[in-house]
């Protein structure tokens, strides 16, 4: 404790203060912690009044609907095949439910999200007063029918999506799948499924829920799935039959054993599974270890052959139900502020009724007044601002997709278009999001000599030497083995000629993979498999490479480019052809697949023609340095290769003798075919000896994981180096321009990667991330306080320079330092965040979110990207290499990087420009005529009275002045050329200069200079004719809106001149037909309008003068302003 406290101490004194606060007041600092609970206990009293209510009114409404609907505990289970009926538990049905209502809570439920909002609960409130005899002002559907209209459009929205919803989910549980019986195959549908039934599943047909692979139709025993509906992954997986029940003579014999399935508990990990198969009716009792590639998850396709799986999971226990996640609801900044503005209106509209009442002198029941005149003043807040402002987002989403410069663009989140004009931070993935996942093989070393994509011919005569000659050897001498092998082995220190070298690293590169071929069918081909293998058609033309990574594709397409080509591949042998067309086969004793933690994978294979053991391994350099022999020249060529932007992997080698396989895996003896002297992959069958190491660890249910890496562990030892091999992954189109335009426009851009440090600096240079006049810092490893606090110390002296930091390094600034190196990082133009977890990922976009409060944008194309995505503001998918996983959960989904400059420079400013010049401008039409109302009832002595009656009221939001407000979501301030050209302008929209307090307050006084000149000068120039009072205010209200939009429109659109002699149009018409409506409280007075009386030139010429006063001087303000002041992209289009 003291040492630790006087390590503190010393830190302390060093300086690392980017703010007021000095180190000591951080509030990771542990040394405050007890003494802030001394104060929370102090103030105890304050937090209970203040929030403490709330915290346990939530505490207890938490408590009880945990108690209603208690969560089953996951258990592990024991699974019988074909014996549902077998089952301990009851298991959940296997129906797919995305729906989010049901008959019964579909109008609730619609109704809270509604009246959640703050708008939509004041109108509710508002409208239900009516109801009350004493405070009913007008007709009731004057308040219900604008309510009616907005709840009765959502509605109808959420039911349509809701049936589509349950059609989709019918469809999907509707699909019917054989399911084996004792008396045969019986159809039955998806949700019929039970856990412990056998399904048969056909090629193209999705897997109904999660099983254990039993058999399939394919010989190899083997099948291929895709993923790309669960993980986002396009290419196909490889999954392999149980091979006890894949030998059964028949499929019926599946119910005359007798075996169970041992699974682990229902988890979301898709990457992982621990189980073990048992048939108990054999002697001795056969035990077989289940992992991932013995699954075929729910949601995936079959791709190739019929399948037949004993199902473990079924529904809500899917991995793939468990891995959807219901993402935030994204409210966008522009609704966020227009609440704001809402909340103070409603302020004003009680402090003018207050005052009203005040007016008054407070007579009779003055509070049943002051309700009335929140209901007269109620337009100053309008409900057909909620209406206005959907309608327009929606617009503006169709106008993306059918934008042909940015083609196959999806709007998937319809409500926060208006983000994509107010983005600060860009947070984007590296591999197939900025570069193409496009992989080509671009260098291979070999520690004295390198080779290059101009000198890849002389590998291509080297290998075609080296098998000429093992051929003539061969057909001079029948042993089989080469003059090389024989050197090798009696005098192993020996150099190599680099043609053996070569020779070597080739054969290493096509044998050490996860790589099969698949040959298309072509008409009038049969599938059969019977023949020999030298009778397959193996052309060249018809061979397509499928694997789980496009880097080891590639590799494999470099190796028959040289002349040797992976012809045929399966559970156990591979074939490779030579150039001179010779088929060598390899049968494969064991695989080590590639995971995460040990970065590199491993094969065990055996020469069928010299009956050779060999160990193959290969991966990331940092895995393969502790493994390999020393050398002197592996660090330094990674280094070199990463600084090229090139992909490294390291293959190694290792001979074993039969001994030293043995000891790792004894060889199974089988008891139907094979004698004892030749060697062929039937070997591999039920175990007659003891269990070794390897199978031990296999059929482990705790830890299996970290007892298969430490067995595997013991071979990896001394390994011979044979070459070190850079792939290139190419730039996608026109990503320096996109990046330039974007770092122009005042965006700041982060690039978050998984790859190694080399190559993400590499990228960062080659894509003008990080321009090359900058300099890079990079951030030293740092894995303590100390260390942490130090490099930080030297970072702050650095000026203008982009930051590369990986994600270890990062986890211990965020722990202790997570305000300074946010507030740093925020200070540099670029970021490179490497080694990045999906994690980290989506956590470096929220504390960016707590720390700037600005907004977020995270593109990405991956699976991977998936939480960052949905944790931004705003989130872009890329349809890519990696699936479309990414675009799904995205916002908004486009086809290249290169689009998201049009997005955010023409479609975010005009999305945003137009919402914040739509939302005033309802607001301002409410603000108005409740100026009027006011300025009315002050002259007839402050009595809540109504100035215009129901429909008048309910026309005037709607057909008089909907369409002309409505056509704003067209108008532009700049045109999309000139916008892509200089992004600069995007720097301004960023300040929220558009919608601000400032020009709300600018549209307040606008409204009641207007409301009272109309009110004003309709009293005092109609004094005689006084009863119509109501049709002279109202035509020049109407005609005030339409001249107002005429000023706030920038450019015309010929549907905005349609739409204004449409309303006006429709105003004239029904002065004709509503003439009732336009008397003066028609109870008071009972006056009615005159058709005579509108027509003369007195009210004409009247009309025409109150209009002009109320706008003339506005457009003389607008004119002076653009002369004086003009906004910088006048400045551009002028």
């Amino acid at each position: 404790m003291y040492q630790l406290e006087d390590e503190s101490a010393h830190l302390d004194e060093m300086p690392l203060m980017m703010s007021e606060e000095g180190f000591e007041n951080e509030e990771s600092d542990y040394h405050t912690l007890p003494r802030a609970r001394i104060m929370q206990r102090k103030r105890g009293l304050e937090w209970f009044v203040c929030d403490g209510w709330k915290f346990l009114c939530t505490s207890c409404c938490g408590w009880l609907i945990n108690i209603c609907r208690r969560k089953k505990e996951l258990k592990a289970r024991t699974v019988w095949l074909g014996c549902p009926e077998k089952c301990e538990e009851k298991h959940p049905r296997n129906s797919i439910k995305n729906q989010k209502y049901n008959v019964f809570t579909f109008i609730p439920g619609v109704l809270y999200e509604q009246f959640k909002f703050f708008l939509n609960l004041y109108f509710l409130v508002i409208s239900c007063s009516q109801f009350v005899p004493a405070l009913k002002i007008g007709y009731l559907y004057t308040y219900w029918a604008p309510l009616g209209f907005v709840l009765a459009v959502t509605m109808t929205r959420e039911a349509i999506d809701e049936f589509r919803r349950f059609q989709r989910d019918k469809e999907v549980n509707s699909q019917l799948y054989s399911k084996l019986t004792v008396r045969g195959k019986v159809q039955v549908k998806s949700s019929d499924i039970q856990v412990g039934d056998l399904i048969i599943v056909e090629k193209n047909q999705r897997i109904p829920s999660d099983m254990v692979f039993l058999r399939t139709s394919e010989k190899a025993g083997s099948c291929f799935i895709r993923t790309d509906q669960l993980d986002g992954e396009t290419d196909w997986k490889l999954k392999v039959a149980v091979s006890c029940t894949q030998q059964l003579p028949a499929l019926g014999d599946l119910f005359s054993i007798s075996a169970y399935v041992y699974a682990q508990k229902p988890q979301m990990d898709i990457h992982s599974f621990e189980g073990t198969f048992t048939r108990e009716d054999s002697d001795p009792p056969i035990h077989e270890s289940l992992s991932i590639e013995n699954t075929l998850w729910a949601s995936t396709i079959v791709a190739s052959g019929t399948v037949i799986g004993v199902v473990i999971y079924t529904g809500k226990e899917t991995r793939s139900v468990m891995n959807t996640s219901n993402p935030k609801n994204k409210v966008g900044l522009l609704d966020l502020e227009l609440n704001r503005l809402t909340k103070a209106l409603f302020l004003a509209l009680v402090a003018l009724s207050i005052v009203m009442v005040t007016l008054q002198g407070f007579v009779g029941p003055w509070y049943r007044n002051l309700f009335r005149f929140l209901l007269l003043f109620s337009y100053i807040i309008p409900i057909s601002l909620r209406v206005n402002l959907d309608m327009g987002k929606a617009v503006y989403g169709w106008m993306m997709m059918k934008d042909e410069n940015i083609p196959g663009t999806v709007v998937r989140t319809s409500t926060i278009p208006e983000e994509l004009g107010r983005l600060v931070y860009l947070l984007t993935d590296k591999t197939g999001t900025l570069t193409q996942n496009e992989m080509i093989f671009k260098r291979l070393h070999l520690g004295t000599v390198s080779y290059g994509a101009d000198t890849m011919d002389e590998i291509q005569s080297h290998v075609r030497d080296s098998y000429s000659q093992m051929q003539s050897q061969a057909g001079g001498n029948n042993t089989g083995s080469t003059p090389l092998r024989k050197a090798q082995s009696s005098a192993p220190k020996v150099r190599k000629s680099v043609s053996s070298r070569i020779h070597e690293a080739v054969k290493a590169i096509v044998l050490c993979h996860n790589v099969t071929p698949v040959y298309e069918s072509r008409a009038g081909v049969t599938e059969e498999t019977e023949f020999a293998e030298a009778d397959q058609d193996f052309s060249d033309e018809n061979r397509t490479y499928q694997a789980s990574s496009p880097d080891e594709v590639a590799l494999v397409q470099w190796t028959e480019s040289v002349g040797l080509t992976l012809v045929s591949r399966d559970l156990t042998s591979m074939q490779l052809k030579t150039p001179s067309g010779q088929v060598l086969s390899f049968c494969i004793l064991q695989l080590f697949p590639f995971t995460s933690e040990s970065k590199r994978m491993g094969v065990i294979v055996r020469d069928e023609s010299t009956a050779e053991i060999t160990f193959y391994m290969k991966g990331a350099d940092v895995a393969m340095s502790p493994i390999v022999q020393y050398n002197d020249w592996l660090e330094e060529e990674c280094g070199n290769m990463a600084r090229e932007g090139l992909r490294t992997l390291v293959v190694a080698k290792k001979a074993l003798t039969e001994e030293q396989y043995q000891d790792f895996e004894p060889m199974q003896s089988s008891s139907v075919e094979s004698t004892h002297s030749t060697y062929t992959c039937a070997h591999r069958r039920l175990p007659l000896c003891p269990q070794s190491r390897y199978t031990q660890a296999k059929l482990s249910m705790h830890d299996r994981s970290l007892k298969v890496a430490a067995v595997v562990e013991s071979l990896e030892r001394e390994m011979e180096l044979l070459c070190l091999t850079g792939v290139e992954d190419q730039l996608q189109a026109d990503v320096r321009p996109t990046l330039e335009m974007l770092r122009n426009a005042g965006i700041k851009i982060w690039m978050l990667t998984g790859d190694k440090l080399e190559t993400a600096t590499c990228i960062a240079k080659s894509s003008h991330l990080v321009s090359r006049t900058q300099d890079i810092h990079i951030f030293r490893q740092v894995t303590s306080r100390g260390e942490a606090h130090l490099e930080l110390n030297a970072f702050r002296r650095k000026h203008d320079c982009a930051l590369v930091i990986s994600g270890d390094s990062l986890e211990v600034c965020l722990k202790y330092y997570e305000h300074e190196f946010v507030e740093l990082a925020c200070q540099c133009p670029a970021v490179v965040c490497c080694r990045c977890s999906p994690t980290q990922k989506a956590r470096i976009v929220t504390l960016l979110q707590q720390h700037t409060g600005r907004r977020t944008c995270a593109i990405g194309d991956g699976g991977n990207d998936v939480s960052m995505i949905q944790a931004a503001d705003c989130g872009i998918g890329i349809e890519g290499k990696e699936g479309k996983q990414a675009s799904l959960a995205a916002d908004f989904s486009i086809t290249q990087f290169r689009h998201i400059g049009r997005l955010l420079m023409v479609h975010g400013r005009n999305s945003y420009k137009r919402s914040a010049a739509l939302g005033q401008f309802v607001m301002h039409r409410g603000l108005i005529i409740s100026t009027m109302q006011a300025v009315f009832s002050s002259v007839f002595y402050f009595a809540s009275v109504p100035l215009y009656q129901g429909f008048l009221m309910v026309g005037y939001a709607t057909i008089y002045t909907m369409f002309p407000v409505f056509s704003l979501v067209l108008d532009q301030d700049v045109k999309p050329e000139m916008a892509m050209l200089y992004p600069e302008l995007y720097k301004d929209l960023t300040k929220g200069r558009s919608l601000s307090f400032k020009t709300f307050l600018i549209w307040v006084l606008i409204s009641i200079y207007q409301g009272g000149i109309l009110m004003y000068g309709a009293l005092v120039l109609f004094e005689s004719e006084f009863v119509h009072v109501v049709a002279i205010s109202f035509t020049a209200l109407i005609l005030t809106e339409l001249l107002m939009v005429a000023l706030t429109v920038r450019t015309w659109h010929w549907l905005m001149v349609v739409a204004e002699f449409l309303s006006l149009g429709c105003y004239v018409s029904s002065l004709a037909f509503l003439n009732e409506y336009f008397g003066i409280g028609r109870v008071s007075f009972g006056a009615f309008l005159d058709v005579a009386f509108i027509t003369t030139v007195t009210f004409l010429w009247k009309v025409s003068a109150i209009t002009v006063v109320s706008c003339l001087p506005l457009y003389v303000l607008k004119y002076l302003r653009r002369k004086l002041s003009p906004p910088s992209y006048c400045k551009l289009a002028s």
